[in-house]
């Protein structure tokens, strides 16, 4: 296909993609739990013609082989969504849909990224013949990062030569796309631990051993480690967002639980935080005889998204050709992290930025918000990039 075939394929397909983005946005699933949503996929790959594989879990992979010999490729969408209660509202106006799932809703917009890969998949039944090589079709949840371990197991199976993602991105205008090479989303350093003390009655401190005084003074000696020891040429931010313990005014609790993350794009200076954070609590806890248990998210969880050279500079010059230099945009990286790094560790591949800020609509809400919205504009310029 040319350039106007190509682009005449992908808008004869547009509603199509909305309507799949709808559907999925109504009947929104937590991580782990998207049966009802792969049976939905499941029903489009094999109405294309598409064969696929199913993984353990909610993942499933459509291959489609092309006519010609070529690359092999992965293109991935993630399908899960959050535990949010959705407002009937963008920050403008009443939104097109909304959750049919109370306490649950797609508010970071991965109905739209299943709906674009769909449509790219109808895009690429339709040119099968005069496609190069085999592209593998990767739908797996991401939020809590417990899809993504299956789909790197199957993936060994296949000659993977590089790999290319979207995320649609509310710091970005709508109809921008930002192909940059370099760190583009942060790595996340897991905090998380309990301070085992022994409970008493507050009015004899001395006889007990109180965890809450050792989980302050690691909350303030974290902030302090970090301002001194991390490079300051290579941010790492700190968030503590969680310090629970205690059910009763007047009683020293048994132990106290402290959570939070630390984001950053230098693999070595995250794992040096991740060794600050740990130092400080053994040794605090120690001062204060107390016992540190720590959990398993106190570990680097992922590391950062960073896009090869070649591979974004390759699809960048694709989508200008395809959809005219005016579409590429530009943004900082993004702070939140990506189980699609760990595709990037095995395999040369990029992650996309597709924008879906427009006042006038209403879309450009944060993510994990939930007045977070989609312009389904877009979605269309993510097919031609996919």
């Amino acid at each position: 296909m040319n350039t106007e075939q190509i682009k005449n394929a992908v808008e004869k397909y547009h509603n199509y993609i909305v309507e799949m983005r709808r559907e999925f946005h109504r009947y929104p699933e937590v991580s782990g739990k998207e049966q009802h949503t792969r049976e939905i996929l499941v029903r489009e790959l094999e109405k294309m013609g598409v064969p696929y594989r199913l993984l353990p879990g909610t993942g499933l992979i459509g291959i489609m082989e092309g006519g010609k010999p070529g690359k092999h490729r992965v293109v991935r969408a993630d399908i899960d969504a959050l535990p949010i209660t959705e407002a009937k509202e963008n920050l403008k106006q009443e939104k097109v849909c909304i959750s049919e799932k109370p306490g649950v809703c797609h508010a970071c917009g991965h109905d739209a990224h299943m709906a674009m890969l769909l449509g790219t998949m109808k895009v690429l039944v339709e040119m099968k013949e005069e496609l190069e090589g085999t592209v593998y079709c990767c739908f797996e949840a991401e939020e809590d990062i417990t899809g993504v371990a299956a789909m790197m197991e199957a993936l060994k199976d296949y000659p993977i030569d590089e790999c290319f993602a979207l995320h649609v991105y509310s710091g970005l205008e709508a109809g921008k796309i930002d192909i940059s090479a370099g760190p583009r989303m942060a790595g996340t350093a897991g905090i998380g631990f309990y301070l085992n003390g022994r409970s008493g009655h507050s009015s004899r401190p001395d006889q007990a051993i109180n965890p809450i005084i050792p989980a302050a003074h690691i909350i303030t000696q974290l902030n302090s480690a970090f301002m001194n020891q991390i490079d300051a040429e290579k941010t790492v931010t700190l968030s503590i967002c969680m310090m629970n313990g205690g059910t009763a005014d007047n009683v020293i609790p048994e132990r106290v639980y402290v959570g939070g993350t630390a984001r950053f794009f230098d693999r070595e200076e995250g794992e040096k935080a991740q060794q600050i954070i740990n130092k400080i609590t053994e040794n605090t806890a120690v001062c204060h005889n107390c016992t540190v248990d720590f959990q398993p998210r106190n570990h680097i969880m992922v590391y950062p998204v960073i896009n090869d050279a070649a591979v974004a500079e390759s699809v960048r010059n694709a989508v200008s050709e395809l959809c005219g230099e005016q579409v590429i945009g530009s943004c900082d990286h993004w702070y939140a992290s990506e189980s699609y790094s760990r595709y990037l560790e095995q395999y040369p591949g990029a992650l996309g930025f597709l924008g879906i800020r427009n006042e006038e609509y209403g879309s450009g809400a944060a993510h994990h918000n939930e007045k977070f919205d989609v312009d389904e504009s877009v979605l269309p310029l993510g097919v031609c990039a996919e």
